[in-house]
């Protein structure tokens, strides 16, 4: 399963299949706006190139996030919608649910335990 990390490292993006699992690292929470959005242009950009049937942003590894990361989901969830994908989200942090059911961003992404059950779920292979 190649994997394509961006130069800072911070998403890196694999392939199971027809599905595309997007690993944002802890460091999310902490990096500048303008550092985020670049490494999301970077993401955006590399599922333009080969889009995927499904999309999985795995959060296991972030605890919390803000507004910047959340415009990068929304980023990711219009390229997907051109493209005839689908995003889900994996392992959530209870923090990240509450923020996204008090936006109502919850209804717009349905949500999985593990990186694995949405992979399943998106018809992709392990």
């Amino acid at each position: 399963m190649p994997t394509e990390p961006p130069h800072d490292q911070s998403f890196h993006i694999e392939r199971h299949g027809e599905v595309a699992v997007v690993v944002p690292s802890p460091r999310v929470e902490e990096m500048q706006e303008t550092l985020i959005e670049q490494a999301a242009k970077m993401v955006v950009n590399a599922l333009k190139g080969d889009p995927p049937a499904g999309i999985v942003v795995d959060l296991s590894q972030v605890r919390y996030f803000g507004s910047v990361f959340v415009s990068f989901l929304l980023r990711c969830h219009m390229q997907a919608k051109k493209q005839g994908s689908e995003i889900v989200l994996a392992g959530a942090s209870d923090r990240i649910r509450e923020l996204l059911r008090l936006t109502s961003l919850d209804t717009l992404w349905a949500q999985y335990e593990t990186r694995n059950e949405a992979i399943e779920a998106l018809g992709g292979s392990d």
